[in-house]
């Protein structure tokens, strides 16, 4: 079978490949295939591993503001998620199974890491240009390393992770560690360059690591949000070959399920995600995305 992916939109990048092993893309799926390293998601130890200052609501923070969340959350879009500014905050927010950290200043980062064995052998970093209410414009792969991350995470890694061997995922803050998954991000894996799909599918299979980019390109991911409360429809194949084929284009995902309601698909509070152009040139998506706005914003995309 491919690598294990729920979402229809993404087979496109693993349809190629066939493995015996379990790769997973959902959290739920790692959170069965590895129980040694299954506590990294819980996000009060990961915080504590850390030696931040953090506890589950019942133990009132010392000091304000704190931020907020569950400590287990396997399906993401920061639900649950809030800064509390205050001990009134703390109060009305109240909620079992959540926990306080923290205020975090800096930088957040998405890292996609190969691991063998506790210790780092790859490592792509991701930045967001966030859009409001939990959405954004679009995502940057970033070419070059990170210095500060990979020193400060790959210890981590090393301490915590001594066994693992997979593809991690780590969210930052200003170099602390927010979330840890065990899986890869599978909305750009075209932008890690040729033979990195395959590259997982050794990691998994033989527990090595064999891909090399020495010159890896910078990409981005484009997202394309609408209002929400609308039922839409897909674009015809015709449109999205057409965005596909333009220059510097790498791929398209129309990212909802035309067959099921909108108030069934897990969506920050912002919008409804339509779809993603991943591209190696910005304005190429950018173009992209609106050639699909078009259409979703027209009257013959809703019903």
């Amino acid at each position: 079978m491919p690598v294990c992916e729920a979402d229809p939109w993404r087979l496109q990048y693993f349809a190629h490949v066939k493995t015996a092993a379990n790769i997973p893309t959902e959290d739920c799926d790692a959170w069965q295939w590895y129980p040694a390293q299954r506590w990294v998601y819980d996000k009060l130890a990961v915080a504590l591993s850390q030696r931040l200052q953090a506890a589950p609501h019942g133990v009132v923070p010392p000091r304000f503001p704190v931020f907020s969340k569950p400590i287990v959350n396997l399906k993401g879009m920061g639900v649950g998620s809030r800064v509390l500014h205050s001990a009134a905050d703390y109060e009305r927010h109240y909620a079992p199974g959540h926990f306080w950290m923290p205020l975090l200043d800096g930088r957040h980062v998405s890292s996609d890491v190969a691991v063998v064995s506790g210790e780092p052998r790859w490592w792509r970093h991701v930045t967001g240009k966030p859009a409001g209410e939990g959405t954004f414009d679009y995502w940057i792969v970033h070419a070059e390393p990170d210095a500060d991350i990979e020193a400060r995470c790959g210890a981590w890694i090393k301490t915590h992770l001594a066994g693992y061997t997979g593809m991690l995922n780590l969210e930052t803050i200003g170099g602390t560690i927010i979330e840890a998954h065990l899986r890869f991000a599978d909305q750009w894996p075209d932008l890690y360059g040729p033979g990195w799909v395959e590259a997982v599918v050794g990691l998994y299979e033989r527990g090595d690591w064999d891909f090399y980019d020495d010159e890896p390109s910078e990409g981005y991911s484009v997202v394309l949000f609408g209002p929400s409360g609308r039922t839409y429809r897909h674009p015809p194949s015709a449109l999205v070959d057409e965005v596909k084929r333009m220059p510097g284009v790498t791929s398209v995902q129309i990212t909802f399920h035309e067959d099921r309601a909108p108030d069934l698909h897990a969506m920050p509070p912002g919008g409804f995600r339509l779809a993603i152009v991943n591209a190696f040139d910005l304005r190429a998506a950018l173009a992209g995305r609106e050639r699909l706005k078009e259409y979703f914003l027209g009257s013959a995309s809703t019903l």
